[in-house]
């Protein structure tokens, strides 16, 4: 129980931790487009997030595969700067929109799992059973991120409601910041 809490806290801190500001900028720029009525949508998103996450880990633990470091953590942004893209292209089709942000969760958490796979790979010992651990990191990545979407739908909704911002101007106003900041990170974690 006790190595259970010890990941469980290690993957909360992974996404709720100011350096992790790549995946709370991507878990921000999926959940910009939904409002508060579509929690459900917005917890099947996050989940399909952290399953991509928990494969790639998983895969990347076991050695089963192995990405440079360098092309991870270049990747990582570049997903960030596609979604924010989709979402000012589409940001007038949200059902479509909706249905597309679940297969760049799924897809890019494939990517974003591979961010922590070095680090996972060397805290967990060679006759260490891997299923507690990863159960108890992915849980915890799973209430960082809710804890992090109920954040971000707090003040939407008051954005939204109370001063009655536009929602297509806050689709537009997040997805361009997020595309900014991650157009950054990625141009300086280029690995050639």
């Amino acid at each position: 129980m006790q190595d259970f809490i010890f990941y469980l806290k290690l993957g909360w801190e992974h996404i709720i931790s100011l350096d992790a500001l790549d995946h709370q900028l991507f878990v921000l720029v999926l959940v910009a487009v939904y409002l508060l009525k579509d929690w459900k949508k917005i917890l099947w998103l996050v989940t399909a997030f952290t399953i991509g996450h928990s494969i790639t880990l998983a895969l990347s633990v076991l050695d089963v595969v192995r990405v440079p470091e360098k092309w991870v953590e270049f990747l990582i942004p570049l997903t960030i700067v596609i979604t924010a893209v989709d979402n000012v292209l589409m940001r007038n089709k949200y059902n479509s929109l909706m249905k597309m942000n679940y297969f760049l969760a799924l897809f890019f958490g494939l990517i974003h799992g591979m961010g922590f796979a070095n680090t996972a790979r060397m805290m967990l010992a060679k006759e260490q059973h891997i299923f507690v651990p990863l159960l108890g990191f992915n849980i915890g990545l799973e209430l960082g991120q809710i804890a992090v979407v109920i954040a971000i739908l707090i003040v939407q909704f008051l954005l939204l409601n109370l001063f009655r911002v536009n929602r297509k101007d806050w689709v537009l106003f997040i997805s361009s910041g997020v595309f900014a900041l991650s157009l950054k990170m990625a141009l300086e974690r280029m690995p050639f």
